[in-house]
């Protein structure tokens, strides 16, 4: 039997990633303490580690698969196979950015402002080669936590992690410049992509866990109506595809099921029960497989 070792990121990205696991079909539990997470499915042995290091281990095959930022492969300049994209994040489904940030009274508003200037982040490379792009000299330290309170006192400028800005307004910062967006994305070794088994399994996992973010703001929707309103109900109705309708054994009566973004049901369920429908159900999802 063919097994995969996963890398999972600790840190930021944990609780996130086991939510979505749980609902891709993968029950993961772990101690407090322990770096190797048991997952309920005897192919995929699991590794918790920094999210920053995971590519790296990935790389050497260390890991045959891992789950880590595009911000951290290009960081560390990581000879990976991207499997997919998955877009979620500790604080929603957005890609995040790494930013250029100065205090809100600087006189620095463009990166051609920071030559010979002082600059600290945890994204050494990536800042670095930012720099680079735009023909700026500059210093450029690592830092080794709490970034935004380190200017104006100890450096001129920041470039540091973000979702929504909030902890950098909060720290009276600006932010001058994105420096590189990024989304999540499942990799693999190329030793192990060259595996046909391997490969097989790793692109069953991007499977599924593409389906379980598909499903995050979805929702099935059912409801039964006369069958001469269906017109009328399925003009309201969006969906992923055309809705399935099935005959009630009342031969007048039609049942209704369609799979909508959640955002929308508060809207159109009012719609719906002035158009006829009866019995609206709304269910959550695990997965969409489109």
């Amino acid at each position: 039997m063919t097994k995969i070792i996963l890398g999972l990121p600790k840190g930021s990205l944990q609780e996130a990633t086991y939510s979505m696991m749980r609902k891709a079909g993968f029950h993961i539990s772990s101690g407090s303490r322990s770096y190797i997470p048991s997952v309920d499915d005897e192919q995929i042995e699991a590794r918790l580690i920094r999210a920053q290091e995971i590519s790296r281990y990935v790389e050497l095959g260390m890991l045959d698969c891992g789950i880590t930022g595009h911000d951290w492969i290009v960081e560390n300049g990581s000879d990976v196979v991207e499997i997919g994209e998955l877009i979620y994040g500790k604080q929603g489904f957005r890609p995040v950015r790494w930013v250029l940030a100065v205090p809100e009274s600087s006189p620095i508003q463009s990166v051609k402002d920071l030559e010979g200037k002082r600059i600290a982040t945890e994204a050494v490379g990536l800042t670095k080669k930012y720099l680079a792009d735009n023909g700026v000299t500059a210093d450029v330290e690592f830092s080794w936590g709490a970034t935004e309170v380190k200017a104006p006192e100890l450096v001129d400028a920041i470039v540091e992690l973000t979702e929504t800005g909030s902890s950098l307004r909060a720290n009276k910062l600006r932010i001058v410049d994105t420096v590189i967006s990024s989304t999540t994305r499942l990799i693999a070794s190329r030793k192990a992509v060259a595996d046909p088994d391997k490969k097989a399994k790793i692109d069953q996992l991007m499977l599924l866990l593409a389906g379980a973010l598909a499903a995050e703001a979805k929702v099935l929707l059912k409801l039964n109506v006369k069958t001469d309103g269906l017109n009328a109900i399925t003009e309201i109705l969006p969906s992923l595809h055309a809705p399935t309708i099935s005959p009630l054994q009342t031969s007048d009566w039609s049942a209704v099921e369609t799979v909508i973004d959640e955002a929308v049901v508060r809207e159109i369920i009012p719609r719906l029960k002035s158009a006829g429908a009866e019995g609206i159900v709304e269910i959550p999802l695990n997965k969409v497989i489109a």
